[in-house]
């Protein structure tokens, strides 16, 4: 099992040479954006790893992996890998997968934040 400051080494060391990668606080740890997407997060909490929707099912079936919930609701496309299941090898596979996804989106601008409508929902 890895120390979060070590997960975070290790995802630095993965995502090394993939493309622009910024590293951002969130999540209660740090998230990793690849070409301005979020590929994953690393906390004291486990790795959450934006797998894509069609990888779901797959990387549930992986030792230590649960379903991201945020607020009551299971978020589509994303897992947690618990701390327990996270050995420098196992990150290393986690983003393999996560890149691989990230990787058909097309990149974001700097800056770029969705644009909120104002006003009530009908």
């Amino acid at each position: 099992m890895l120390t979060d400051q070590q997960l975070a080494e290790s995802v630095r060391s993965a995502l090394a040479g993939k493309g622009t990668v910024r590293e951002v606080k969130m999540f209660g740890g740090l998230g990793f954006m690849l070409n301005g997407n979020l590929v994953v997060a690393a906390s004291k909490r486990g790795l959450l790893a934006r797998i894509g929707k069609d990888r779901q099912r797959e990387a549930l079936a992986r030792a230590g992996a649960r379903p991201m919930v945020m607020r009551g609701r299971t978020m589509d496309g994303y897992i947690y890998v618990d701390p327990p299941a996270l050995t420098a090898r196992a990150v290393q596979a986690w983003l393999r997968l996560a890149v691989a996804f990230v990787q058909t989106l097309p990149p974001k601008k700097p800056g770029a934040k969705r644009a909120r409508a104002k006003g009530k929902r009908k």
